[in-house]
């Protein structure tokens, strides 16, 4: 081969050689991008054709709708999760758990209250920052100083006033007192009509005497006051009144004891009630036919508590005031109760008891000085039921010392 066809291969090995590299570039080569690179086509002057920009937005529309597609699906099943478990907890008897419950809302609701307070203060441009200590003193120091200026201003002047007039109220109650009681020192007369005008008004009631017991319980210490009380009992039994009069010997218990011991006595089961007044209690001739048709047709009721009537309740300043406080308790608190809840406080006295219940809710207790709030508790535990009867009165005194 001469040198001249050597070389003219030489010439067409090295445009081969040149073909093949650009052919490799041209059609091995692939460049992948993501969509933030730039794109270094559009550099050199090249533009994308209306199918790559079609096949990109719908790449993109399908990535946003797996995007939407996931949400909903995860919204929907945290929604059937919650309630599947509200449809599977317990029932609100259940005081532990929705008290859980209600924090747990609460929570919630001032976490959302405080978010969207944070996005209202950013929108606003509002900063906050911390108080420091000199500025925390200072408005301390403010409150106090308002304070102050309040109650002097303010507070003080109607205080004092009110102050002075119990004041005024005090030394005229003081001096009343004192007057009371040397006219009651002077007149010893008056301290021995009680038990008569008691005896007489409980004796002539408008009831069967044959149906009626009467049970004079004398707890005095003193032999003349027990004589004097034997007496008038004497006096009645000779005009034909069923009356009975009873002193312990051991005098243990106060009221509740000396109520407990005459209910222990054989003849009083022969009796379906019991009346109970105090030594000062005058009942009018009409009390038990007034209070006893309630029991009627009412087996469950216990109870017919009666009003007290003071017939002294103008003769001086104290007595004025117990009065007010008393009917207070008489035509609100006994009143309401009785309507509403058919249960209120025992007062003692001017009211008639089933025996049946006194003897179901275990009797008049000696170990304590409130039997008649005692008594009433355990009937009204024991199922039995109270009525109040605001009409009916009986009339007593207020303590004018």
């Amino acid at each position: 081969m001469s040198p001249h066809q050597n070389h003219e291969f030489q010439q067409w090995w090295k445009k081969q050689r040149q073909f093949l590299d650009q052919s490799d570039d041209a059609l091995l080569t692939v460049e992948i991008r993501s969509p933030s690179t730039p794109d270094t086509t559009v550099d050199k002057g090249h533009t994308r054709s209306a199918r790559q920009l079609s096949w990109l937005w719908l790449l993109k529309f399908q990535q946003l709708a797996s995007s939407l597609a996931w949400f909903t699906n995860a919204l929907f099943y945290l929604l059937r999760t919650a309630n599947r478990r509200i449809a599977s907890s317990d029932s609100p008897s259940d005081s532990s758990s929705s008290r859980l419950y209600r924090i747990i809302r609460v929570f919630l609701i001032l976490v959302i209250l405080l978010l969207c307070f944070e996005l209202v203060a950013y929108f606003k441009g509002w900063h906050f920052s911390p108080p420091s200590v000199e500025s925390a003193e200072a408005m301390v120091e403010r409150v106090y100083a308002t304070w102050l200026e309040i109650r002097a201003n303010y507070l003080a002047p109607p205080l004092q006033s009110l102050t002075n007039v119990c004041i005024v109220l005090f030394l005229i109650q003081s001096v009343d007192r004192v007057g009371i009681g040397v006219g009651v020192f002077l007149d010893q007369d008056c301290l021995i009509k009680v038990y008569q005008q008691s005896i007489a008004a409980v004796c002539i009631q408008d009831w069967p005497k044959e149906r009626m017991l009467i049970q004079v319980l004398d707890d005095s210490d003193e032999l003349d006051v027990q004589l004097l009380i034997k007496a008038e009992v004497q006096k009645w039994q000779q005009r034909g009144v069923h009356i009975l009069y009873r002193h312990r010997l051991i005098r243990t218990g106060y009221k509740a004891g000396n109520l407990k011991s005459a209910m222990s006595c054989d003849y009083v089961k022969d009796y379906e009630f019991v009346a109970i007044f105090d030594a000062d209690f005058q009942p009018a001739p009409d009390f038990l036919k007034k209070t006893i048709p309630y029991f009627k047709g009412n087996d469950d009721l216990a109870l017919v508590q009666t009003r007290w009537a003071f017939v002294n309740k103008d003769e001086n300043l104290l007595t004025r005031l117990q009065n007010v406080n008393l009917s207070f308790h008489f035509e609100v608190e006994q009143q309401v109760n009785g309507v509403f809840i058919n249960f209120f406080g025992f007062n003692g006295t001017a009211g008639v008891w089933r025996t049946k219940a006194l003897e179901e809710c275990g009797g008049w207790m000696e170990r304590t000085t409130v039997e008649d709030m005692d008594i009433a508790v355990r009937a009204h535990l024991c199922g039995w039921k109270f009525i109040y009867l605001n009409d009916v009165k009986v009339c007593t005194g207020v303590h004018h010392l």
